[in-house]
């Protein structure tokens, strides 16, 4: 397994967030990871980052425990992270913001213009002046210029227009196809399904369920997912 999560158990000073979290990636697959609001999607990915670090249990990356790496030192393994909020650097420009995360490998800033031609158009432009859509865009586009091996998206499509999740959709189904490992949290069932291999349901910061998109009922989809 590339990502293998192992009883983890997470804290934010003296409150447990997570309880025995369990699930794994391997090499080329898309994991959706799922859940209702505040049941511990975003600290897991925290865990995995080391930016909120797992009181017990374990964390390997490639066969690589991370427990005592800085997070800069997790990223460098190949762990790249699209944060919940996107979080672009406001003051530098598009191409700035790529730049400033490059690391060698195969994705570069004309690769990165072909999967969103928006940020081509947009090269010079100051990142906050872009649109929602194109800021995620280019934290997406960020985070794989770092070369990963594992893509993290946290909310990949929340509050975005339709006309621009369906390009975010396009996109990640085309990273599928280059055989990028992926953790995937949203919310879009319709859209989320097709592209995940397997999903790993959270409630109450565990893990309850897990399994093939295809295996995912819609009991299910309304016990664990529904509003």
């Amino acid at each position: 397994m590339l990502l293998d999560v192992k009883d983890i158990a997470t804290y934010y000073g003296s409150s447990q967030a997570l309880f025995g979290v369990e699930f794994s990636v391997a090499e080329g697959e898309v994991v959706a990871l799922m859940g209702r609001n505040g049941m511990g999607k975003s600290t897991t990915i925290k865990s995995i980052c080391n930016l909120s670090a797992p009181k017990t249990g374990r964390i390997l990356f490639d066969g690589k425990d991370t427990g005592k790496l800085a997070p800069y030192k997790v990223a460098r393994l190949g762990v790249g992270l699209v944060p919940e909020g996107r979080r672009c650097f406001p003051n530098l420009t598009v191409h700035e913001n790529l730049v400033a995360a490059a690391r060698p490998g195969e994705w570069t800033v004309s690769e990165i213009n072909a999967l969103f031609p928006r940020l081509e158009e947009r090269h010079a432009q100051i990142a906050r002046s872009l649109s929602g859509g194109e800021q995620q865009m280019l934290a997406i586009g960020r985070a794989l210029m770092t070369n990963p091996r594992l893509l993290i998206l946290d909310e990949a499509t929340e509050g975005l227009a339709p006309v621009i999740r369906q390009d975010i959709w396009k996109a990640l189904r085309q990273l599928k196809t280059k055989g990028l490992s992926i953790l995937l949290v949203d919310k879009t069932l319709s859209e989320l399904l097709p592209v995940a291999d397997r999903c790993v349901i959270l409630e109450n910061g565990r893990s309850v369920w897990t399994g093939a998109p295809a295996d995912l009922t819609p009991g299910l989809q309304d016990r664990y997912l529904g509003v």
